[in-house]
């Protein structure tokens, strides 16, 4: 089985890294010193290549792996001029990792079939760290004959793979794990800052509440964020704002309200105005902090 990597940023790198830790990886990005990197690291199986273009990749490769940005490139990667499908050949797969829509995720596995080639939706949450320590919570949508393929691949780069059912059910799964991830970030936010209004210093209030029902992840990333000023991204308020607004055209085509998440979107929005967009997500609560007057 050969292996392909397409998208090797904050989340890519990491995965690529520890899928070629297994076996020879074939690495493509548009920026070509993140691929090399990739290439060069510690670790990786001799074979580990840069491939030329998305064609040399495609033509090289049984199952291809992508994690990108956005719907719109997945999209283009997939059946774009010079994309995989022009070039992979028959009972090949593709694993998308990447937070895409779900319409477009149904669509391209219309397309990919009548070429023969497979196609599995296994959006991944966890972040950096999680990216890092092969530790990702991975939501698989397709066929099952398709989901276990992919799922030898999956399970080297994440702690835990579960198929949630038919294509693009992977995706909606991810954006119901993005709404929750979204909210809980804005709360943290507001009641930090609630809490530093009266007087509480942030390092001792998260203490003392992260041993209670407000533990999460998210409060295990946002709240040293917040207390240590590190608003680097692992992800970023542009990201999390662009998988809300998936999960809100979602649910607007499907008449679900959903105003927690309507809120949310609507701080994070704020943050890009005033030019946070590209910082991690912790960094909102710079909104509660200029307005109180505590910056």
């Amino acid at each position: 089985m050969s292996v392909g990597f397409v998208g090797l940023g904050i989340m890519g790198g990491h995965m690529a890294r520890n899928l070629a830790a297994t076996q020879p990886v074939v690495v493509f990005d548009v920026d070509s010193a993140k691929a090399k990197a990739v290439v060069s690291a510690d670790g990786v199986k001799d074979g580990t290549r840069e491939a030329d273009s998305l064609a040399d990749l495609g033509s090289s490769c049984d199952i291809v792996l992508l994690s990108l940005p956005s719907s719109e490139i997945v999209r283009t990667v997939v059946t774009g001029e010079g994309g995989l499908a022009k070039v992979m050949a028959k009972g090949s797969l593709i694993v998308d990792t990447s937070t895409t829509e779900p319409t477009v995720t149904i669509a391209l596995e219309q397309e990919l079939r009548e070429l023969g080639i497979g196609f599995v939706d296994s959006p991944v949450s966890g972040g950096e760290g999680g990216a890092k320590a092969a530790t990702l919570s991975i939501m698989m949508g397709g066929s099952e004959e398709l989901c276990e393929r992919a799922r030898s691949v999956l399970e080297i780069i994440g702690g835990s793979v579960v198929r949630v059912g038919e294509i693009g059910a992977g995706e909606v799964a991810k954006l119901v794990n993005n709404m929750i991830v979204a909210a809980t970030f804005s709360v943290i936010a507001e009641s930090f800052a609630l809490g530093r209004k009266m007087g509480l210093d942030a390092k001792e209030l998260y203490e003392a509440i992260r041993g209670g029902w407000a533990a999460s992840a998210v409060l295990d990333v946002a709240a040293p964020g917040i207390i240590e000023r590190d608003f680097v991204p692992g992800g970023s308020v542009d990201v999390l704002f662009k998988d809300m607004g998936y999960a809100l055209a979602l649910a607007r085509k499907n008449n679900v309200p959903t105003p927690i998440t309507a809120a949310a979107d609507e701080i994070f929005k704020a943050a890009r105005a005033s030019g946070r967009g590209p910082k991690a997500q912790q960094v909102i609560i710079q909104l509660w902090e200029e307005l109180l007057g505590l910056s």
